[in-house]
């Protein structure tokens, strides 16, 4: 029996998809529910799965391809069983950068970019617990094992630890010359980012007004409670909960910061989903924490780690990427010291973190050493005054120089 394998409904507002990876080829054997092909659009990529077992049949669409929605991708010849066909010819050099490794007598196996990444890291194997077939390691193991290493070590108190997700840094190669160059197509994704960036440039008035938090209160209470909130909540009291509680707080002082035009209106919104800046190996993503004012901190940390791993694993969905009201974006875990965040329309303001810097500031009229972050907060003038932005940065500053405001919400 025949079964055809199609192209499921796209999202709303998705015309179209592109066909990222076949992960089997006409004439190999897939099981029902296999990873059969990704198909890439504007923010997520999908995985779309085998409907049954038999032999894969010549493809109706090859990697690259653009197709449509319920568009023939491939068919499958149920029931039927065939041996793997022969592996293509490759030189010596292919198969050595192609086969998976062990890091060492007895160690794990190691796949040619996670040898990469832990090398670059400096990290050993050994001690990674991988997830994959047979304990292979993948990308998300040695992440998680970045984590756990921070939250062990002293060195959780670093001022810059925050959780978010660092996009891969292998660099693609370009060959060799005296001038080399290489030209490649840009991802969906990476459009889709072009695009929206390129719209609010071209349809925002948009203007960024900067201040300054002394964090020595954040850092302190960290300290005190972490232990403590980590064993209650079996996650880890980051930084990041305090800022989103500190803004929500000032969204709700200065609710035209929170609303949004549309043609010749502003829509009000009387909610508060903040969308959170990642960076992951495919691009910038703003995956959206529903609800933030019904949160609790362990809520709100438990979902930006949740977030974190599906970046990673490009899990994400496109409905945990689309909405938002207000969006933070946090340069500093790549150690930018100030910086004009661009919106993320139709959203009328977005909140840029930097990094901590212990710096010499003057209280009482003596000179100390305190954990200072420079904050930003780009806005759609259009929308909203200068007033209210100044004051609406002030309010996130005066959270956050005191906590306990953020306990008894004044």
């Amino acid at each position: 029996m025949t079964i055809e394998v199609r192209v499921p409904p796209l999202p709303e507002s998705v015309s179209d998809a592109t066909v990222l990876s076949w992960h089997k080829q006409p004439g190999q054997s897939i099981e029902r529910d296999q990873p059969l092909v990704d198909l890439e659009t504007d923010k997520v990529v999908l995985e779309v799965p085998a409907p049954a077992s038999g032999i894969l049949g010549p493809l109706q669409a090859e990697e690259g391809a653009t197709v449509q929605a319920n568009s023939l991708l491939v068919v499958i010849e149920e029931g039927k069983a065939a041996s793997e066909p022969p592996a293509k010819t490759r030189t010596a050099v292919e198969a050595a950068a192609a086969a998976p490794s062990r890091s060492g007598e007895g160690g794990p196996t190691l796949t040619p970019s996670v040898r990469r990444l832990v090398k670059e890291l400096g990290l050993d194997p050994v001690k990674i617990k991988g997830s994959g077939k047979d304990g292979r390691i993948r990308k998300s193991d040695v992440m998680s094992y970045l984590d756990s290493l921070e939250s062990e070590s002293d060195k959780d108190e670093d001022l810059g630890a925050f959780n978010v997700v660092e996009a891969d840094t292998a660099t693609v190669g370009i060959g060799d010359g005296p001038r080399p160059e290489q030209r490649v197509p840009m991802t969906r994704l990476r459009q889709r980012v072009a695009e929206r960036l390129v719209e609010a440039q071209r349809t925002a008035a948009i203007l960024t007004t900067f201040n300054e938090v002394d964090l020595s209160q954040v850092v302190a209470l960290r300290k005190r409670h972490r232990d403590g909130f980590e064993q209650a909540h079996e996650v880890r009291l980051g930084f990041m909960s305090f800022f989103i509680k500190a803004s929500v707080e000032a969204l709700k002082r200065f609710p035209v910061v929170n609303a949004s035009v549309d043609g010749n209106d502003i829509v009000y919104h009387g909610y508060y989903d903040i969308g959170i800046a990642v960076a992951s190996e495919r691009g910038l993503v703003v995956p959206v924490l529903r609800g933030c004012d019904q949160l609790r901190f362990a809520d709100i940390e438990k979902g930006i780690a949740e977030y974190g791993r599906k970046a990673r694993e490009g899990q994400l969905t496109y409905d945990e990427l689309t909405g938002g009201t207000f969006s933070i974006s946090n340069g500093g875990v790549f150690g930018s010291l100030l910086s004009t965040p661009i919106l993320n329309p139709p959203q009328s303001a977005i909140l840029g973190m930097h990094k901590i810097q212990e710096r010499p500031v003057v209280v009482d009229g003596e000179v100390v050493v305190r954990p200072m972050m420079y904050l930003a907060l780009s806005y759609d003038h259009r929308l909203i005054d200068g007033r209210d932005a100044v004051s609406f940065l002030v309010t996130i500053k005066e959270h956050l120089e005191d906590p306990a405001r953020l306990l008894l919400q004044v």
